[in-house]
């Protein structure tokens, strides 16, 4: 009974599909799309998306999910089969906090290749991503309204079980950072009035990765926090351990930011970097090396250019051993460590930085089961937020630590912000732009504005952009320093407004 009408409930609370649809030629779709009213589904997790759209296809799965009718945020390439729309919902709900600075709340896609080519190497699991890509953002179109001269046009060979919904836009992910301008090439066949807006950091558009503008904008919380503490990091050597690797956007940006960097450790989800007194300058210019080189790991890293007792190691080895330096910096006596115990003594490391520029949940508060946390994958890595070794957190990436350990963290001495402060530039750089494509595109349809000259003034106006999503994250953090410095004086209006609530 309980079944039945859990699958009553899914077909009541189904407003659009494309099972009706066909392509020109009269053949079926590649992938049947469904659109959720998802707050009206029973006993799915906390919290419900205003809207969900589930696109299925025996070569992928997908969901896009929206916490209202204006929303915006990425589409990710998840490698997670089995729980991807637990990691999708966990980033959308990162997505809509981050999005309080901006018009849009929250949105995140996600699509599992459930075929990737087994041989053919890189070059063949690409292709097969793209095509799963690009049926997806088909699947999507296929049941969204679009406009023209402000009339809403439904989409053919679909009933409407809900109201207009015409605004559908998608930004690069983890995954799909060069995937914006197929996004496009797809919108602009089909006529979508976004057009080249639909999916924001295209090549005529703000390249986030070229601005650096995620890793700028939380590095602006770093050097708060050390400012803070009398440092200042762009004079003065400071240690760092780091969770990505250089080919990254926003590790690979973020460990260029200062020349004072000592990167002592990193790891990602193919090796465990180490280099315990690293010279500050020539790993500088080995780590800009690696970040200019395409497809770059640390397997790619001047093994002359580390310091003795460093090293790059496979994280498939079945134990790593660990030099007297690296013994003394980490406060272990054993001389091997497994790969996963290694990354723990890291994230308890005595540094000064810990730098997120990757993906996973690494630090949880001691009240939390790793259960609780949601990313099965790195349990056997993580930590408590009381056992983090480092005074400053810089969160370029997404979801480091659950909002608990952060606190936890806190209450220990140290200084962290939260992911969508820190990382908040990189879809306020996004929504600028498809505002100002949207403003221009009136001028460029009526033939006053030629496409050359739009594209012109969109690079021209780059590093304006790029100053007020800077200046957005300068002041995010210095209220949250005001307010810290006035909350012990300010506990007795803070008590008459609870007892109001």
């Amino acid at each position: 009974d309980r079944i039945l009408r859990r699958f009553l409930n899914m077909v009541e609370s189904t407003l659009r599909t494309n099972f009706y649809k066909r392509n020109a030629d009269g053949s079926d779709k590649p992938a049947l799309a469904l659109k959720f009213d998802t707050r009206n589904i029973d006993e799915l997790p906390e919290p419900a998306p205003l809207r969900e759209i589930y696109v299925y296809s025996p070569r992928f799965e997908a969901v896009h999910l929206r916490f209202g009718l204006v929303a915006r945020g990425g589409l990710r390439w998840s490698d997670r089969r089995e729980d991807f729309r637990t990691e999708v919902l966990g980033l959308m709900k990162a997505q809509n906090v981050k999005n309080t600075m901006i018009v849009p709340v929250g949105a995140k896609g996600g699509f599992v290749p459930m075929h990737l080519p087994e041989s053919g190497g890189r070059e063949a699991i690409m292709a097969e991503g793209i095509a799963c890509y690009r049926i997806f953002i088909n699947g999507l179109l296929d049941i969204t309204d679009n406009l023209n001269d402000l009339k809403v046009i439904p989409p053919e060979q679909v009933v409407r079980r809900d109201d207009d919904d015409p605004y559908l836009v998608v930004a690069a992910d983890k995954g799909t950072a060069s995937f914006s301008d197929i996004a496009n090439e797809i919108a602009l066949e089909r006529g979508f009035w976004m057009g080249d807006a639909f999916a924001s950091g295209g090549s005529v558009g703000y390249d986030h990765k070229g601005m650096g503008i995620t890793a700028k904008g939380a590095w602006e919380g770093v050097k708060r926090h050390f400012r803070e503490l009398g440092t200042d990091i762009q004079k003065t050597p400071f240690s760092v351990v780091g969770i990505g690797d250089m080919g990254g956007d926003v590790f690979g940006n973020g460990m260029l930011l200062s020349r004072q960097i000592c990167l002592r450790a990193a790891f990602n989800h193919l090796h465990i970097f180490l280099d315990p007194e690293p010279d500050p300058k020539l790993s500088y210019r080995e780590r800009k090396r690696l970040f200019e080189m395409p497809r770059s790991s640390w397997a790619d890293y001047n093994r002359e250019l580390i310091s003795k007792g460093g090293g790059i190691f496979s994280r498939q080895d079945k134990t790593i051993p660990l030099s007297r330096p690296v013994r003394e910096w980490l406060g272990v006596e054993d001389r091997h460590l497994s790969p996963n115990a290694l990354i723990k003594a890291l994230l308890k490391a005595d540094v000064d930085l810990l730098w997120n520029g990757g993906i996973g949940t690494y630090a949880k508060s001691s009240r939390e089961s790793h259960a609780d946390v949601g990313d099965l994958a790195n349990n056997p890595l993580r930590v408590n937020g009381e056992e983090l070794g480092c005074r400053v957190v810089g969160e370029g990436g997404n979801l480091g630590i659950t909002q608990l350990g952060r606190i936890e963290f806190a209450r220990a001495g140290g200084r962290v912000n939260t992911d969508f402060i820190d990382n908040s530039a990189g879809v306020d750089c996004s929504d600028h732009e498809v505002n100002i494509k949207i403003l221009l595109d009136q001028a460029t349809r009526n033939g006053t504005l030629k496409a050359a000259a739009r594209a012109k003034l969109l690079a021209e106006m780059t590093d304006e952009v790029e100053q007020l999503c800077l200046r957005s994250n300068y002041l995010q953090t210095q209220a949250l320093t005001m307010m810290e410095s006035l909350s012990v004086p300010r506990i007795g209006a803070k008590q008459r407004f609870i007892d109001v609530l």
